[in-house]
């Protein structure tokens, strides 16, 4: 398993060190990851939009108590290359899956928020044998909302931006303006309930991987992309042990879309902790009260 040192920051305690980053090539497309401490492996999944940066108030900490934790830019996002081509869930799947044969070879515990929560719990129920279980954030439901999921008006509003966003003619001016750091950091303000979260580097985190040559292309392609399979589903087929925290002020992914995991925890290994007066983001809205329920959850799961 590897090791990331910084020689220059060997010495000093691992909570005021920064993930020295790599990059690894797979399929031809460059990927950039960090790999955190020693010990029983994590892997970290960020949400859409977001990237390896995410996760800085988290990774320090789990690493420090005594974990190996590894973190990635999916393909589109972050450090990452942006490829023009059909994005899927299924596609991030076989990435993880990659990922994990190449670096981390063992085991692993996968986290994810969003969208990368829900890739988590692809992961530990099609992949069994390389998981032992999974910390999910606010999971999303899909990649996108189902058409049946959105009354009418809705599913006309949503297909006229994905075309406008698509679009050879207007795609690039409507891709700037939702990527302006004004209107990335009011989008923040609705999801975050702890606006003192909310700074300059978080702003930059979401805005720089836009500047990238390729990332209007990722967006309208993620837009318009399959929704991917459906919670219950996966549920249904789930073998490992799962801890479900929500932040229950979250206005993208509303706290009911926690009942269907409370519904399968009648049955299953799975632990749901609410998280009060929290956003979408819980591990960077509250990372104190998450850093706390990981780290507990973990010492029993792992001996």
């Amino acid at each position: 398993m590897l090791t990331t040192e910084n020689p220059e920051t060997r010495d000093r305690p691992l909570s005021q060190i920064i993930p020295t980053s790599q990059t690894w090539t797979w399929r031809g497309h460059q990927i950039k990851y960090s790999v955190t401490g020693k010990g029983k492996p994590l892997v970290l999944i960020h949400g859409f939009g977001a990237s390896i940066g995410h996760w800085k108030k988290n990774i320090p900490v789990w690493a420090e108590a005594g974990y190996q934790v590894f973190a990635i830019d999916l393909l589109g996002f972050g450090g990452s290359a942006k490829p023009a081509l059909g994005y899927s869930l299924e596609l991030w799947e076989e990435l993880l899956k990659d990922f994990h044969q190449e670096f981390v070879q063992h085991p692993a515990i996968f986290i994810g928020n969003s969208i990368g929560a829900l890739l988590a719990l692809m992961v530990v129920t099609n992949s069994p044998e390389i998981a032992i279980g999974a910390v999910l954030l606010n999971a999303a439901g899909g990649l996108n909302h189902r058409p049946e999921e959105l009354n009418l008006p809705l599913q006309l509003v949503m297909g006229a931006f994905a075309k406008l966003v698509s679009s050879e003619v207007t795609g690039k001016f409507v891709f700037n303006q939702v990527r302006k750091k004004r209107n990335i950091r009011n989008s923040l303000r609705q999801v975050y309930r702890n606006h003192q979260a909310i700074d300059d580097d978080l702003v930059d985190m979401l805005y720089q991987p836009s500047c990238d040559e390729g990332a209007q292309k990722v967006f309208a392609s993620i837009l318009t992309a399959p929704a991917g399979p459906r919670t219950a589903d996966l549920l249904a087929k789930l073998e490992k042990p799962l801890l479900v925290l929500w932040g229950d002020a979250d206005p993208w992914t509303p706290i009911n879309g926690a009942k269907v995991y409370e519904e399968a925890g009648k049955n299953k290994d799975i632990q749901l902790i609410p998280i009060p007066n929290t956003g979408h983001c819980p591990h960077d809205d509250r990372p104190e009260i998450v850093n706390a329920l990981v780290i507990h959850w973990l010492q029993k799961l792992v001996r």
